[in-house]
């Protein structure tokens, strides 16, 4: 089932119950846990293991504030909806200890429309029938008008408007949008509008972070254009295919990192991924942005975006890897924050850390690492014979030593420069 952020329905509750049953033995049986991650590297499978007892905690408060709220206390469920409209409904009718029906009959309507509201968390329902459904509740709605400081990322006055430009070519001149604006203003507008939308559905920019530095990014009405973006192409690719995440699924991660073998791997790489539950979206950055790739969620579902900045497969297969970390890692513990990554300039802390150890011991262990007399060649010879024993990619190891090492003028021509941005967008150059 996928993961949950709110129960609705007893149905949910029952497949929720028996998630974290599951967790929980695999938790607790070192043969099926065995059976899960077998052939994982020492780190990564201590790292799954915290991961595993997160979820277990997590999931299991989302089940108690369930069954809290059908013993007449709400609070628990109000405060995982936090300040979500549609969550709230869902709320204050367990509050009422209403099943969907009872709401159904109550407004004159069929079960099933209460079933399609509450499915996409009354996303797609029209004012007038959200006020019914909320009177019904017995919900009263409130407004809180802020100063102007407070509320600039609803209104233009406040963005820069270099910034606005600068965006709006981008794009322009990658379709972002289906047609084009003749008027600039009306352009303008259209973005803006584009951008607030995102924010009013995943949030403000406040909550937005850089893991490897915790920049600030308050400000930075680029970034937040790229990802409502990514988020727009990932919503469509998640409604589309259905997709379903469990945490529990981890079996795939020896796989992923010997596609990187194949000339095509990057592409089935991402399809690996969908049918996992994790979608892969590639989207140019925009001038300026000093981003390699980030992991966030769309509703319970990963989403990783690269930019492919640096069009060279040792960039490309970390980049991957790591924010393939943030996901199995991070799901619970900061992932719907997000994670916006330059893998290369970087003064990691510690969600950082775990990931690139938990990335660069997927690809090559640290115990195969610290004995292969690759790790210190002067010739590619060395380098290619454990690529070759350990069935990934020549160019990734490369990397490794050209990072290690701080010297990136060796190995240029091993690292398949050119060799990733032409799978995902073969009629389309970079600027």
């Amino acid at each position: 089932m996928p993961s949950p952020t709110l129960i609705s329905t007893d149905r949910q509750a029952r497949e929720l119950e028996a998630e974290i049953e599951r967790v929980s033995h695999a938790l607790s049986s070192e043969q099926t846990l065995k059976s899960i991650i077998d052939g994982l590297p020492e780190l990564a499978i201590e790292g799954i293991r915290r991961s595993l007892t997160t979820e277990k905690r997590e999931l299991s408060k989302m089940l108690e504030a369930y069954r809290q709220a059908q013993n007449g206390n709400a609070e628990p469920m109000k405060e995982q909806a936090g300040a979500d409209l549609g969550d709230l409904l869902i709320v204050a009718r367990l509050a009422q200890n209403w099943k969907q029906k009872d709401l159904a009959r109550k407004l004159g309507l069929q079960e099933q429309a209460i079933q399609r509201w509450e499915s996409d968390r009354y996303r797609n329902i029209n004012l007038a029938n959200y006020m019914k459904v909320a009177r019904a509740l017995s919900v009263e709605l409130s407004a809180e008008f802020h100063s102007a400081e407070v509320s600039k990322w609803l209104t233009s006055p406040d963005l820069n408007p270099v910034e606005v430009q600068k965006v709006l070519k981008h794009a322009r001149a990658h379709g972002w949008f289906d047609g084009q604006d003749s008027d600039e203003e009306d352009a303008k507008k259209r973005l803006i509008r584009y951008v607030t939308e995102h924010v009013g559905r995943y949030g403000t920019p406040s909550l937005l972070r850089t893991g490897i530095n915790v920049k600030d990014h308050s400000e930075d009405w680029v970034l937040l254009s790229w990802k409502a973006h990514v988020t727009r192409r990932a919503e469509s690719i998640i409604e589309s295919e259905r997709l379903s995440y469990r945490p529990l699924d981890v079996s795939w991660l020896k796989q992923l990192a010997k596609l990187s073998t194949e000339d095509d791997g990057p592409l089935k790489a991402q399809a690996l991924l969908k049918s996992h539950g994790i979608v892969l979206i590639v989207e140019r950055n925009i001038p300026g942005m000093e981003v390699d790739g980030a992991a966030f969620l769309v509703d319970s579902i990963p989403v990783i975006g690269l930019t492919l900045r640096r069009d060279a497969l040792d960039n490309f297969w970390f980049t991957l890897m790591h924010e393939v970390a943030h996901v199995i890692l991070h799901y619970r513990t900061g992932l719907a924050s997000g994670f916006f990554d330059d893998v290369e300039h970087v003064e990691p802390d510690e969600f950082e850390q775990e990931a690139n150890k938990f990335a660069s011991d997927l690809l090559v262990s640290e115990e195969v690492w610290s004995r292969s007399p690759a790790r210190i060649a002067k010739t590619a010879a060395p380098i290619e014979n454990l690529a070759k024993q350990l069935r990934i990619a020549p160019a990734i190891i490369f990397g490794r030593i050209r990072f290690e090492r701080k010297n990136y003028t060796i190995f240029s021509d091993k690292i398949g420069r050119s060799a990733v941005r032409k799978l995902f967008l073969p009629e389309v150059a970079y600027e």
